[in-house]
This record gives structure tokens, sequence and C-alpha cells, in this order.
């Protein structure tokens, strides 16, 4: 195989990055974009040349006006869809905001519709399907303390 065929074969995700922010009773901070019909994290596309990290804080400060630090990595999930291709997507554990830094958030106005706090209960009736389950996993993920890697959301099958 030459070697234009080889670069001709691999793989080009798109890339997003996201975080998940909580508050002191354990909810997850959810936001209502003006363009879908369903609850998303924060988070966004990464660009060219920009790091997974460097794109969920540069989306977090875009789309909530604020710059708390971003922890480590809870979940990579590997989640291709037929209208966009192959997917790769990184959620990052944004911690526990304190009342202060959630009462200053900022919200995009053109993109985003409102900022709240939802129990990971009622995640399955919010979210898309998996991105429930990416939540879900990136939840418990941060409670074991280590990340995780899914496809479509859920643990691989052995």
């Amino acid at each position: 195989m030459s070697e234009n065929e080889q670069v001709q074969r691999m793989a080009r995700p798109r890339m997003a990055a996201g975080a998940l922010f909580f508050d002191g009773q354990g909810r997850v901070l959810l936001v209502r974009p003006s363009y879908k019909p369903m609850w998303e994290i924060p988070g966004g596309y990464i660009e060219t040349g920009e790091s997974p990290l460097t794109a969920c804080r540069r989306e977090v400060k875009e789309e909530l006006g604020i710059t708390p630090p971003i922890g480590s990595l809870l979940v990579v999930d590997w989640a291709p869809n037929e209208a966009e291709g192959d997917k790769v997507l990184y959620l990052f554990d944004g911690g526990e905001l304190s009342p202060d830094t959630a009462a200053s958030i900022k919200l995009a106005s053109d993109e985003l519709l409102a900022a709240e706090y939802h129990s990971v209960e009622d995640l399955n009736q919010i979210l898309i399907s998996r991105l429930a389950r990416r939540v879900k996993q990136a939840v418990t993920a941060r409670i074991q303390g280590h990340p995780v890697y899914l496809e479509h959301g859920e643990l691989p099958a052995e």
C-alpha cells in the first residue's frame, strides 16, 4: 500500500470536548441550546491544532463566561454518528462550582437559553440517550477516580 493510500485510510474523526460541573448536592450543570430541543453539557468542537483540554476551557469560557479550573479526564467516547461520521468525545471534570462562581455565569446569548443543575436520575429524560449514557459513565468515573473508555456511551464488550 502506498503512503498516499495509507493516509487516505487514516481516521479523521470530529472531536469535541466538554466539562461536567457539579453543585453541592451532586447535581450536574446542563445548558439549554437555542438550536437543539434537548439539554447539553458545556463544551463543543475542538479546533485544528487545539488540544481537547484547551478546547474545553475555551468552550466553557465562551458559553458560560467563567474560567474555573478544569480537572482530570473522565471519559473518552468513540461515538460515530451517521450524519457526522467518526467522532471522539472527551469529558473533563469541572468539579464543584462554588455558589459565587455559579452566580457569575453569563450565558452566550447567541447560543444558550439556560444553565441549570439537574440530578443524575433525571438525565435520561432531558438528554439524548447517548449523551445521558456518557454523562452517567463520567459521574461514575469521577466517583471511582479513574477515566473510562467508552463506545457510544457504554463500556465496550469484552
